[in-house]
């Protein structure tokens, strides 16, 4: 998760994690208290507990019509991560430097800075339509027009397979997926707020599985399963009786497909879900306006302890910037096709799906971050290991005509470690979620808390970003052999493709990959020997250094 395509699932591990934090103290304080009740009062509460069961034994069928609404459209929410994830592999399998990989990335960037325009979708609606629904029906219709349009050009934007990057436009590419995780953003900001209100008092705690489970459904099928349908080696040898030349669906069918459900199913939610009216108290607080918001982050992020927190934050991810940017493409480059990339991730899901919940039962004391400095080595050390696994894929790939064939004990392999690395990743993530909900002030809501998150998130994009941009200056290839060659270098598509025209070949001298590992390993080394205690100690401060002043709270 500290990838930058699925920074809002974080925000659902997040609840379940304060979730459990409750359930915790909970049981601590039964048992600390339990020895001195009265029988009849043991007698009171053990009733109490089992009319309470009772009543939440089911579930209305309002609630169960609007959980599977709210589930649908987190859903949706994830088909646009999903096909973002899955463009840089068509990028990387048509030879595009990794520089403009880099600019690609900005894409996922709008998922971890949506809290600078999250007060305005809180605060600015029509009465008429409804507080969510004003934000949520116009984006979803936007967001299916754009993804129809696209449908149109996505080829053209692609360029052509034939190695040569010049045909691929990235620029616009950029463009229009950033703003489509912009609009995705905006949409998770309505549903996130509609889920407090669409769900009776008592299953509340139920959005938190729908942001989870729908969003994490929807990024599976715009990425894996698209990648699946979409390659003919997999049609053809799992899917189909007589082979063909495409896969099921092409990249245009699929964008065109979503496009059309998106424009349907927002035009059934405005006609036939109608929306709670405002309440007072939530009146109450839109009174106070946008403004109230901004001014609320800017007392926040001027508390001395805040302020160092972000400071050592965002700087603790370079040392995985390599590692979590640049091994899928590395993969991808060496042979392996993106759809079998996209299949391995698949016995890691219920890896991914029970971390939090094992992981949460350490980080519920005074000392959560203490995991998360135990971690990071390990994370560091892991890294280089993936790396060598990638080194290893150039060794034991086997020529398969125009492709590469790689042994079952490889891709065992590959699965093993990463399953390790994501341990690593998913410690230091709930360590952190966990210190997030200890040090927030609860008299600022959760304008507190997803400032902390949001601090994380961009911790996590601005390093993959620059990893992504410099790798090719640090790379250096040249061509042997051929005849007639212009040029003894191949460090662009087009050099690459001279070089083969004269019948030569591009060996690379120096992978900047192996070189960005080392260099972003030695830089977590030495952030942890730097600000591992002082990240520690913040852990030891007084509760009141996280807090604003009494009379900013009150206005």
């Amino acid at each position: 998760m500290d990838h930058t395509d699925q920074t809002s699932i974080d925000i659902s591990l997040e609840d379940a994690h304060d979730h459990q934090i409750l359930r915790t103290r909970s049981k601590k304080y039964l048992k600390t208290n339990s020895s001195n009740k009265s029988p009849s009062l043991k007698m009171e509460r053990s009733q109490k507990r089992v009319n309470d069961v009772q009543d939440n034994a089911g579930i209305a069928s309002s609630d169960r019509r609007n959980i599977a609404l709210l589930l649908f459209l987190y859903t949706l929410q994830g088909i646009p991560l999903g096909m973002a994830a899955s463009i840089p592999m068509f990028l990387q399998g048509r030879h595009v430097g990794y520089k403009q990989q880099a600019v690609f990335s900005l894409v996922y960037w709008p998922f971890s800075v949506k809290l600078l325009w999250a007060p305005i979708v809180d605060s600015m609606y029509i009465t008429a339509l409804g507080r969510r629904k004003t934000w949520l029906v116009p984006v979803q219709y936007l967001l299916g027009l754009f993804m129809i349009a696209l449908s149109y050009n996505i080829d053209y934007l692609l360029g052509s397979n034939d190695g040569n990057d010049s045909s691929v436009d990235i620029e616009t590419l950029t463009i229009i997926f950033f703003i489509l995780n912009f609009l995705a953003a905006t949409q998770d900001i309505a549903v996130d707020g509609w889920a407090l209100t669409i769900l009776s008092k008592g299953k509340v705690g139920h959005a938190s599985t729908c942001n989870s489970v729908g969003q994490t459904a929807g990024y599976f099928i715009g990425n894996v399963v698209f990648l699946a349908l979409e390659s003919k080696d997999f049609c053809n040898k799992y899917l189909r009786l007589i082979p063909s030349d495409k896969g099921i669906v092409s990249i245009d069918q699929f964008f065109l497909y979503w496009g059309i459900i998106f424009v349907v199913t927002t035009t059934l939610v405005l006609l036939l879900k109608h929306e709670k009216a405002v309440t007072e108290v939530e009146m109450k607080e839109l009174r106070k306006g946008i403004m109230h918001t901004y001014r609320q982050l800017t007392k926040i992020l001027r508390l001395p302890a805040v302020t160092t927190y972000v400071l050592i934050i965002i700087l603790c991810k370079i040392g995985f910037a390599a590692t979590d940017g640049l091994t899928a493409l590395k993969l991808v480059e060496a042979g392996i096709h993106r759809e079998t990339l996209a299949l391995i991730g698949i016995p890691l899901v219920p890896l991914q799906i029970l971390l939090p919940f094992i992981i949460s039962r350490y980080t519920t004391g005074p000392k959560p971050m203490n995991l998360f400095l135990r971690a990071f080595p390990y994370r560091l050390i892991i890294g280089v290991g993936i790396s060598l696994v990638v080194y290893w894929a150039w060794i034991v790939r086997v020529p398969n005509g125009n492709d590469f064939s790689f042994p079952w004990y490889f891709y065992a392999i590959l699965i093993a470690i990463y399953g390790i690395y994501q341990i690593g990743l998913y410690c230091m993530y709930v360590s952190q979620m966990a210190f997030h909900a200890r040090i927030s002030d609860p008299m600022y809501g959760g304008t507190y808390m997803t400032l902390l998150n949001t601090v994380t998130n961009m911790a996590g994009n601005w390093p993959t970003t620059v990893a992504l941009w410099l790798v090719d200056d640090i790379t250096k290839t040249i061509c042997q052999g051929g005849s007639n060659i212009k040029s003894a270098t191949c460090d662009t598509s087009v050099l690459q493709k001279a070089c083969t025209d004269a019948n030569g070949t591009c060996i690379t001298t120096r992978d900047g990959y192996y070189i960005e590992i080392i260099l972003c390993t030695f830089i977590g080394f030495l952030w942890l020997l730097f600000f591992g205690k002082k990240l520690k100690g913040l852990q030891f401060i007084e509760e009141s250094a996280w807090k604003c002043p009494a009379t900013d709270n009150t206005q």
